[in-house]
């Protein structure tokens, strides 16, 4: 069976995944994600690149008619040389650099670890660029970063609640987005990657294709709850439940396709480039789509059913329904086809 003809008989009912009413199970395992990022946080928790915590930092470059600079120990001992008592952390970039970052130093001994690390690795010293940030500053990126989250959230907060004029659609939306940010950044410590702001600007994202991977099962939600108020021949429940099947297909195949290029960019920049700004934003993104695509099928719907449980409208459908059995027929809806 094709995938286009397995979305067709979802859409139109003739067959169906209990999503909504498995919630349990998903709430589990969403639970214990949750449980296991939160820990990752704690312990190791979050390596934050120099931006954030301010520092220095030295890129060293081969020379074009010489030899690959790949080794990490004459980095260690040249920066030792200058620094005994600090721990320069270096990484590889890509197969002919290396990066070394050490805590915010003075403007005289950024010259000295530079003609150290240049004598350490015989190349010249135009061929190993540095930076510092202050830590003052890096407060000021850490203090912008999380704005950026605050704002992001009160303003998907307003948008949801104007939009479905209901609060229960914009807390669903908002918990699956807080259940999306803690796994991706739970991944983030335990694979050791910095946390960067181009780290930041992919959780942003993500949280933006979350988003409208949530919106659009709830727009179908919407429509068929509302369908289903009027002709009262199902439950909330069973209408929601169909509403995420009849997008599953999509949320799969979009979610699939936009995976493709961001696992390139994740694997060859990362291995073969070893380019850190694409490594931190596509890992961001790769994790996040994951999530973000279970979320808003397994987990979005499933708390907006629980929410509207106690709501009058929502007892008086699912009376209804229960007080005609005989007449209740299938959960169908005709295909758009």
């Amino acid at each position: 069976m094709g995938m286009a003809q397995l979305g067709n008989q979802l859409y139109t009912g003739e067959k169906s995944f209990d999503f909504v009413g498995r919630r349990k199970l998903w709430y589990l395992v969403a639970v214990l994600l949750i449980a296991v990022s939160a820990l990752l946080l704690v312990k190791p928790g979050l390596t934050f690149g120099i931006e954030f915590e301010g520092g220095s930092q030295f890129s060293v470059s081969s020379p074009a008619d010489g030899p690959r600079i790949t080794d990490e120990a004459p980095a260690r001992e040249a920066v030792a040389t200058v620094l005994p008592d600090v721990t320069p952390e270096v990484t590889k970039l890509g197969t002919d650099a290396i990066r070394v970052q050490t805590s915010t130093v003075t403007t005289d001994q950024l010259d000295e670890i530079r003609t150290a690390l240049a004598s350490a690795y015989d190349v010249s010293p135009d061929l190993i660029t540095s930076s510092s940030i202050g830590p003052s500053w890096g407060a000021d990126v850490t203090d912008k970063a999380i704005t950026a989250l605050v704002v992001f959230f009160v303003l998907v907060s307003l948008v949801m609640g104007l939009y479905f004029r209901t609060w229960t659609m914009a807390l669903a939306s908002l918990l699956a987005l807080v259940h999306d940010l803690v796994i991706t950044a739970g991944v983030y410590a335990v694979v050791g990657f910095e946390v960067t702001p181009a780290s930041v600007i992919g959780f942003l994202t993500i949280l933006g294709y979350s988003l409208y991977d949530t919106v659009v099962v709830f727009d179908k939600v919407r429509e068929n709850t509302a369908d289903a108020f009027t002709k009262r021949d199902r439950t909330f429940a069973e209408a929601a439940n169909l509403a995420v099947n009849q997008t599953v297909v999509r949320s799969v195949n979009t979610t699939v396709v936009a995976l493709l290029p961001v696992a390139a960019i994740l694997f060859i920049g990362d291995l073969l480039l070893g380019a850190g700004t694409l490594r931190d934003i596509s890992l961001a993104l790769f994790v996040g789509m994951l999530v973000g695509a279970y979320s808003s099928i397994f987990v979005a719907t499933p708390l907006l059913v629980d929410l509207r449980r106690r709501d009058g409208r929502v007892k008086d459908l699912a009376h209804d329904v229960d007080e005609r059995p005989a007449t209740r027929g299938p959960v169908t809806e005709p295909s758009s086809a």
